[in-house]
């Protein structure tokens, strides 16, 4: 009975010892181990949950610290940690696990499983076959009918830190995220661990301390084509006048006005970026770039026409006076109506000048004068009524333009010398009431 003793407590100083050391952080764990960063220890690795068909033969995977058991799918594992009844000598508990069965009543040594998942004092039920495995799991082939499964409340296991006992009697993960016992932040998203929880930040903030901050995207380039506006946990892309953001909220791209929202009253180009708008012919653009106004032709210059120059909207046109015809657009010619239509009765000649015509009697010479040719008129030295008369009168027609220089000679008239001792004189009969007109007289070398 002594010795029994002695071996319990130098099992249970093992396993305190053991489950001590745990809580020394290390880096480098022993095989079925991993270091847990957020726990600061080594942590077992379910082989159960990581080795695809860690079983073969129809048989379940079971994991436990350091390793897992392939089991029969009948088979059960019963714990009792509360109030053992009996206690199997060390001899009787290797015996057991040789020759795989223990009497009925009777009690596998107490253990701990490696990595503290929980204590437990495993009982043997009476009746099926049960075998004692390897870090003292009593395993227990359950028969066929439901009914024998044990249920018995008192059968209870201590879970370590983070996990509890389930219905089936195994320690699983407390979902601390689920049950509301975290200490995240507001602004921090709670994340289950096996055995744990962490608090991280919401997307678009990091972590600074205990505290999330906003992460600066456009600070990181290239996040947008243009501009990058931060916004709490997020950014958005803008644009540069004249384009629009792409599909992809990303990429800038060139707006054509032209085809989108023409402001251009006349002619409109579409450039990179943005536009201009262009007049045709005649027109210039307004101050606000985009209408356009008619250019005063008429106002730019004084040739332009020979004339009269008549501004029109996007263009001008030339106009002549009466009698004349515009040629080449812009000189004018004088109308010879003489050749086209004019209203001369058949005793009258018609006479064209510039801008017009009249209309001359054929036979212009006055009482005792003859028609000697188209426009000379001669009185005859045989007629004694010619005696005080100019003895010829030549009818000349001539065209004076109106606006020529002054002053300036417009014709030159001469006589001839008939009769000896004659003196000839010169006088503007008629035409000259407003005095327009002088005759000068110009000395012949």
């Amino acid at each position: 009975m002594l010795q029994t003793l002695f071996l319990t407590m130098l099992t249970l100083a093992l396993v305190k010892s053991q489950y001590t050391e745990e809580t020394i952080t290390y880096t480098q764990c022993t095989d079925g181990y991993e270091w847990d960063p957020i726990r600061q220890q080594c942590k077992d690795i379910d082989e159960c949950d990581i080795v695809p068909d860690a079983c073969k033969g129809g048989m379940k995977c079971v994991n436990h610290y350091g390793g897992y058991l392939c089991l029969p799918k009948t088979a059960q594992i019963i714990v009792n940690n509360e109030h053992p009844q009996q206690e199997t000598p060390a001899a009787e508990a290797s015996s057991g696990a040789t020759t795989g069965t223990v009497a009925a009543r009777s009690m596998a040594t107490s253990g701990v499983v490696p990595g503290g998942g929980f204590m437990a004092s495993a009982t043997a039920v009476a009746g099926p076959e049960v075998q004692t495995g390897r870090n003292n799991f009593v395993i227990r082939r359950n028969p066929a009918d439901p009914q024998r499964i044990p249920s018995n409340p008192s059968h209870r296991i201590q879970c370590a830190a983070g996990y509890e006992q389930s219905e089936h009697n195994v320690c699983q993960d407390i979902d601390e995220c689920t049950s509301g016992t975290h200490n995240c932040r507001t602004d921090q998203v709670c994340i289950n661990l096996r055995g744990s929880f962490t608090c991280q930040c919401l997307p678009g903030y990091q972590k600074r301390g205990e505290q999330c901050v906003d992460i600066d995207e456009c600070t990181v380039p290239p996040y947008c084509h243009q501009r990058c506006v931060n916004t709490p946990g997020s950014f958005y892309c803008q644009c540069s006048p004249g384009f629009q953001l792409a599909a992809n909220n990303y990429t800038c791209v060139d707006i054509n006005e032209c085809d989108a929202s023409n402001q251009c009253a006349q002619q409109c180009y579409n450039i990179l970026g943005s536009f201009i708008c262009q007049c045709n012919q005649g027109y210039e653009l307004s101050s606000d770039r985009l209408n356009c106004e008619d250019i005063d032709e008429c106002r730019t210059s004084s040739y332009l026409c020979q004339y009269q120059c008549v501004n029109e909207p996007g263009k001008f046109s030339c106009m002549c006076p009466q009698g004349y015809e515009v040629v080449r657009s812009r000189t004018c010619q004088d109308i010879d109506e003489c050749e086209t239509t004019n209203e001369c009765r058949e005793d009258e000649m018609c006479w064209n000048y510039h801008g017009g015509f009249r209309c001359y009697p054929r036979n212009p010479c006055q009482d005792h004068y003859v028609l000697t040719s188209e426009n000379r008129c001669v009185c005859p030295v045989s007629n004694t009524m010619c005696r005080e008369l100019p003895q010829s009168i030549v009818y000349k027609y001539m065209s004076i333009r109106s606006d020529r220089s002054v002053p300036s000679d417009i014709f030159q008239i001469q006589a001839t010398t008939i009769y000896a001792n004659t003196i000839n004189t010169f006088r503007i009969k008629s035409g000259n009431e407003n005095g327009e007109f002088y005759l000068r007289v110009s000395m012949l070398r």
